[in-house]
């Protein structure tokens, strides 16, 4: 029984893992999308320049933290979900075909 647990662990984490990837380069372009139409200009590339006012800079770094973290969750929660009902529904076929 020991194998089987970690074994699925081991698949949840293969598939957290791309959920996880492609789920942060997805809300890195969405994000900066609407950060361009909300402000008119481009997302700061480098924080450190000068050109970049502070207020410009944090504010970013705060939409960016916090949008990207909320997708993060909401996605991987879903995917678990989905994962665990896709898991029930295995073991219970196999119960019913044994």
């Amino acid at each position: 029984m020991a194998d089987k647990t970690e074994k699925q662990d081991m698949m949840w984490r293969a598939i957290g893992g791309l959920v996880g990837l492609v789920t942060a380069w997805a809300a890195r372009k969405v994000i900066g999308f609407a950060w361009e139409k909300a402000t008119g200009k481009k997302p700061p590339a480098d924080h450190e320049s000068l050109d970049i006012s502070l207020g410009e800079a944090i504010g970013y770094a705060v939409v960016m933290g916090v949008g990207m973290q909320v997708a993060q969750i909401v996605v991987t929660r879903t995917a678990r979900k989905r994962y665990d009902a896709w898991r029930t529904l295995r073991d219970t076929a196999k119960e019913v075909a044994s």
